[in-house]
């Protein structure tokens, strides 16, 4: 019997009014460290995808740039970026990560246990996809289901307290690329929740369409949700919500 088809939400970006001073303020702090990073890399002639590119060889779609990903052991996070879309006009994207034993201290043993993280086969809890044009700028941001990273797959409610604890403190294979890549994970904070809750409401509404079958291996449903944005858009959307709420 074939899959019944399910009629999906869109996914709605957040009223970020809504958000603590605080946080406004990291997230406005945050944009500024991307823009940095991207007029330092610029200056120089190079770009965010030509940096995890560089000296790889020959560039094919799937495989991962650099070939055994970035990982931070410390802060417990990973990303890799590789390419797949090109229908959708992207050069390719990030896949950012947190590692799943590190996540599970983060969650504390009872929510830990909840999730199953101690048989997890999987070392990695996919956070989000990050799309990239040709030129290094971001075109927006993506959730994924689980067969499509292999993840171990964690409920919304249990990552999202946990985002801002992404990061890439070391300088390998590129300094900027990866303070980038932390930057954009605070400053877009808020999207990526929503894309998360958003992505878990789909696997809801589809098991409840498609009863005794497993959505994490459901090969039609890949991108649960997707926004298309820029790292300056937001940027003017955060000033916009500080500038309310100061």
């Amino acid at each position: 019997m074939r899959d019944a088809i399910v009629n999906f939400p869109a996914v709605e970006l957040p009223d970020l009014t809504l958000l603590p001073l605080p946080r406004l303020q990291a997230m406005q702090t945050a944009g500024q460290e991307a823009q940095r990073c991207t007029e330092v890399l610029e200056r120089g002639g190079l770009n965010l995808v030509g940096e995890m590119l560089r000296g790889q060889g020959t560039f094919y779609e799937f495989n991962h740039y650099p070939e055994n990903d970035v990982l931070d052991s410390r802060c417990g996070s990973q990303y890799y970026y590789h390419a797949h879309r090109g229908e959708t006009g992207e050069h390719g994207h990030f896949h950012t990560f947190f590692r799943t034993p590190y996540l599970a201290s983060m969650m504390g043993e009872d929510r830990a246990m909840s999730c199953d993280m101690a048989n997890a086969t999987s070392k990695t809890v996919h956070l989000i996809a990050i799309s990239m044009d040709r030129d290094g700028h971001m075109l927006g941001l993506f959730s994924t289901n689980q067969w499509v990273t292999a993840e171990h797959y964690v409920p919304a409610e249990h990552v999202v307290p946990h985002l801002g604890n992404f990061a890439i403190q070391h300088a390998n294979p590129s300094w900027p690329t990866n303070r980038w890549i932390s930057a954009v994970m605070c400053l877009f904070s808020a999207e990526i929740a929503s894309l998360l809750v958003h992505r878990d409401q789909c696997f809801e509404l589809w098991r409840e369409a498609n009863p005794g079958k497993s959505v994490f291996e459901h090969r039609e449903l890949e991108v649960p949700g997707e926004i298309t944005i820029s790292v300056s858009e937001q940027i003017a959307r955060v000033d916009a919500a500080l500038a309310s709420v100061e």
